[in-house]
Order: C-alpha cells, then structure tokens, then sequence
C-alpha cells in the first residue's frame, strides 16, 4: 500500500526554489534534484521514524525530525512522522539559519 505524502506550501516553495538555483549552474542536476527528494519522501514515508527528532523552542514545532535528501546531502527535509508517512514541512539548505527560519 503507497505510503500518503504530505508537503506543506512552504515545502513546496522550498523544492522550487532549490530546483530554479540548483538549475542555474545545471539544469540536469536540478532535476537529479527533484527526483532524489522524491525517492527521500518515499524512503521516508516507510519508514518515517528514520530522522532525527529536532527541538525547538516552540512547542508548535514538537514532533518535527530532520533527513537529508540522498546525493545532495546539503539539503535537509523537515517533517513530522504520520500513521501513514509523512508531512513534509520545509526542505532547507544545511548553510541557512534553520533555528531562525523555524522560529520566525
């Protein structure tokens, strides 16, 4: 049975502007890109206890773990575990400011 995968609108925003970067030095690997995020979402989705769990001072943001999307290992996934795979909430640069861009 196909594990369900959410994205948030910020994640969506998130892959698109990592795609259209990533697309300005190689359109190739801009979507080598969208396809490894996709094959992580899957992996993910069957097995979503795999992140690592993240703290943030907000309790809103509570259950949320950490992944790497496989081959740009720069580029973390955030996401809460479902019943049935996962939510995914952001897709962010390893470089960036993440407690910043969570907590703002």
């Amino acid at each position: 049975m196909p594990r369900r995968i959410l994205k948030r609108p910020a994640a969506k925003r998130d892959l698109i502007e990592h795609f259209v970067f990533i697309g300005e030095g190689s359109q190739r690997a801009a979507f080598l890109f969208l396809e490894a995020a996709r094959a992580t979402f899957d992996e993910l989705a069957t097995m979503p206890e795999m992140g690592s769990p993240q703290k943030f001072a907000n309790p809103k943001l509570a259950g949320i773990r950490r992944w790497r999307i496989r081959n740009f290992e720069n580029y973390l996934i955030f996401y809460r575990p479902l019943p049935d795979g996962i939510d995914v909430v952001r897709v962010i640069h390893a470089a960036q400011d993440i407690q910043s861009i969570f907590e703002s």
